[in-house]
Order: C-alpha cells, then sequence, then structure tokens
C-alpha cells in the first residue's frame, strides 16, 4: 500500500504529572503518589499517535532551544516521525503542561505553551511539503491565525483540514466553512455550538449546527459512550468497549491520530471511527500521554479489516 502523508501541526510539550487518590480544590493542597514527566503536547501526541498506527508522519511545531525542546525532538525521531519543520526557538523555553490524575482516570491539566505560542505562518510558509500532504491534522494550542492561515491555503489546494477543537475556545465561521472533519468531545461541542451535549441526541443537534456553518463531517466523542458521525448524507453512533480507565490523558489525541491513519488508507467513516475508538480505549489503561499510545499490533485485528 502507498502511504499517503499525514501532517500534523501543533503542539509539543514536555508533561509532568503527578497521580493521587482525588484532584484538589481550589486553596487545597493534598499528598499525592508517583511523580513523572512524559512526551506530550496535543500535536505531538496526535503526530505519535498517527505514526505508531502505520501513517507517514510530518510533525511542524515549535519548541525551544532547552533540554525539553532536544528530548521532545529525540523522541519523535525515534518514532519514524519527519522533524524537519520542528522550528527552534531561541528566546522561549519549551512548552510544558502540569498534570494531576485521580483514581478514577481523570485528569485536570495547566498549560505553559511557551514556543507554541510563537508557531507563526511564517513558519508553516517554509514547510514545502505541505501541499503533498493528504491531510493536514491541527489542534488549538498553537496561534489561532496559523491555523487560519493553514485552512485557508489548504482548502483553496482542495486538501483536507482536519480541526481537533480542543483545549476548547471559539472558531470563525469562516474557518469552519469548507471545513473537512471537527472532532470535539461534548465540551468542546457545547462550547462551540451552544447545545449542552451528553448523549447521541443531543451530539446529533449540536453536529447539525457544524453543518449548517459549513463542516463536512463531524465527529463528537462521548467519552465511555463512544463516538457519533453525521455529516449530510449520514449519521451514526459507534459504542466504546467497556474498559478499565487509568489514565484519560491523550485519548483524545489517539482518537485522532488513528482516525487519520484509517483515512488515509481508504476506510469508509463507520471503519474508521471504530478503528479511533478501539486506539483510544487502549490508551485510557495506560498511564502518561505518548506513552500510553497504542502500536498497530495492538489493535483488534477484526476492526482493522473492517
Amino acid at each position: 500500500m502507498c502511504k499517503k502523508r499525514i501532517i500534523v501541526i501543533g503542539s509539543s510539550n514536555t508533561d509532568m504529572v503527578v497521580k493521587s487518590k482525588s484532584l484538589p480544590g481550589p486553596g487545597e493542597t493534598i499528598m499525592g503518589g508517583t511523580f513523572f514527566m512524559n512526551a506530550g503536547g496535543k500535536g505531538a501526541n496526535q503526530a505519535v499517535a498517527a505514526a505508531r498506527l502505520g501513517g507517514d508522519v510530518l510533525f511542524v511545531a515549535k519548541v525551544g532551544n532547552d533540554i525539553f525542546g532536544k528530548q521532545s525532538i529525540e523522541t519523535l525521531k525515534k518514532e519514524n516521525i519527519n522533524t524537519d519543520f520542528v522550528f527552534i526557538d531561541e528566546k522561549t523555553p519549551s512548552g510544558t503542561a502540569l498534570i494531576m490524575v485521580n483514581e478514577e482516570g481523570e485528569n485536570c491539566i495547566v498549560v505553559a505553551p511557551g514556543a507554541n505560542a510563537h508557531l507563526l505562518p511564517t513558519d508553516i510558509e517554509q514547510v514545502k511539503d505541505i501541499n503533498e500532504a493528504e491531510i493536514i491534522l491541527m489542534q488549538l494550542e498553537i496561534p489561532m491565525v496559523t491555523i487560519a492561515s493553514v485552512s485557508k491555503k489548504a482548502k483553496a489546494n482542495l486538501q483536507k483540514v482536519i480541526i481537533n477543537p480542543a483545549p476548547a475556545q471559539n472558531l470563525s465561521d469562516e474557518l469552519l466553512n469548507g471545513l473537512f472533519l471537527i472532532t470535539p468531545n461534548e465540551t468542546e461541542a457545547t462550547l462551540l455550538t451552544g447545545i449542552k451535549v451528553y448523549d447521541e441526541t443531543t451530539a446529533s443537534q449540536a453536529a447539525e449546527i457544524f453543518l449548517i456553518k459549513g463542516v463536512q463531517n463531524v465527529i463528537i466523542t462521548l467519552g465511555k459512550q463512544g463516538a457519533y458521525f453525521k455529516n449530510n448524507t449520514q449519521n451514526f453512533k459507534v459504542s466504546a468497549p467497556v474498559v478499565h480507565a487509568i489514565d484519560s490523558t491523550a485519548a483524545g489525541d489517539t482518537f485522532s491520530g488513528a482516525l487519520v491513519v484509517a483515512l488515509t488508507e481508504g476506510k469508509n467513516w463507520e471503519s474508521a471511527v471504530k478503528f479511533a475508538i478501539e486506539a483510544a480505549s487502549i490508551s485510557v489503561t495506560r498511564m502518561g500521554a505518548q506513552s500510553s499510545i497504542p502500536y498497530r499490533n495492538d489493535i483488534n485485528l477484526q476492526l482493522i479489516t473492517i
């Protein structure tokens, strides 16, 4: 099979994680348990997920000229990801994230964007390979001006742009109009549409708003309930397998990376969503961000051949 190029444009962070019995409230100090550090950042996580699951991935990002940035690049190279356009910012430190995880696998995260905030359209202009991409995948941990610029040019070039709108923030109608796919979770879909999303019915209502705004395809992830898909010709919900979740960090990123691989391999929407849910369901049974992302041989072979 000839692989189709996936370009992921997004953030690269170093995650500092503490696992504890519960998450602290405002002003509260609690005793935690294990501390560890992981390579993370939504962009890097999604690039790693796509690469591990069989994609031909080029990653575009910006890191600081520090130990975290150097380690991030080396980690990405070991995943067979093209890092030719992971730019170095000489003045700004690399992005970091502070993460707390409770016994139920729920987390809370604070991100210091660092160099991620300086990935600008002028950087993207240096990525000559961008016109060769089958799919361009972006998140919202880099400047919105960069996301808008990439999206506009890619649409004009008839390329497929996928936006995972996380962390949640408002998106312009211009950005949404003509977008190939948007993949919010329940919280993000609620913010973007004004519909409180918590089940298949409300997901359908929210998805309809995206379609009215010109988005071609919508997938709303519903956590333990699975994911809901809708476009102008079909809609369906795919349930998630029952697993023992210990850490939901990077589950959405794993879903996004798996999904783009399935789409570049020519899978139909239902098969692609099933493949992505299977990958994400494995990730929540493991601790950490990139450390939790499965490889292709971890995925149920039955789902791969659907």
